[in-house]
């Protein structure tokens, strides 16, 4: 595909992600790598305003298909603009979410359907897909409790109830049963020093 190697990271709320990405960058770039980081749906300008509109705006009520081309018209607009240039240099790319998540919680867990929400994501991303998706596995009521325990600001996906929530991570293993070779199942309910080490080390063999 290119020089680069890219990487997501995927996870119910309260998984660990947006602490675990920072460190396992810090530990690439102590070793030489060029690393970036970024997230979605945002990661530039556009798309950031359009995670405004998808999470953060309470006075906004979309229709769940909306929802469905709303997030792969960001991750289109991401992936142009940051992460195929990244990849085009060379550089390990390390994203907060990217495609399935959008297959999981519009496609799986609200029931928009897991192909159709592929069929129109895979229209938007082209070919980049990861090398690499890193699963961070942890119970329902794990994550809402650190999520209370960091006092993190809540966006509407927090809202929804337990039952979305247990389809989310139910979405997820069909995904690790679908492709195995792309996807490494992190046991993210233990100490954070070990959820990291263990994905630094796989990053590491993979490099």
């Amino acid at each position: 595909m290119n020089n680069g190697t890219f990487i997501s990271f995927e996870g119910g709320e309260g998984s660990g992600k947006s602490t675990i990405i920072p460190r396992i960058a810090a530990r690439l770039e102590a070793k030489g790598y060029d690393t970036l980081v970024s997230r979605e749906p945002g990661g530039v300008a556009s798309a950031e305003k359009i995670r405004h509109l998808l999470l953060d705006d309470s006075e906004e009520t979309l229709d769940l298909y909306t929802e469905v081309l709303l997030f792969a018209a960001a991750r289109r607009q991401h992936l142009v603009e940051k992460i195929i240039p990244a990849l085009e240099a060379g550089k390990i790319v390390l994203c907060d979410r990217y495609v399935d998540s959008s297959l999981v919680y519009q496609g799986h867990a609200a029931g928009a359907g897991i192909e159709e929400v592929r069929e129109i994501n895979l229209f938007a991303i082209r070919k980049w897909l990861p090398h690499r998706t890193f699963f961070l596995d942890i119970p329902i009521n794990v994550g809402f409790h650190r999520i209370a325990q960091n006092a993190r600001a809540e966006n509407r996906l927090d809202q929804m109830d337990v039952a979305f929530h247990e389809l989310v991570r139910d979405g997820y293993h069909i995904l690790v049963n679908e492709e195995p070779e792309r996807y490494r199942v992190i046991q993210a309910n233990t100490d954070i020093a070990r959820v990291e080490g263990e994905i630094f080390t796989s990053i590491t063999e993979m490099l």
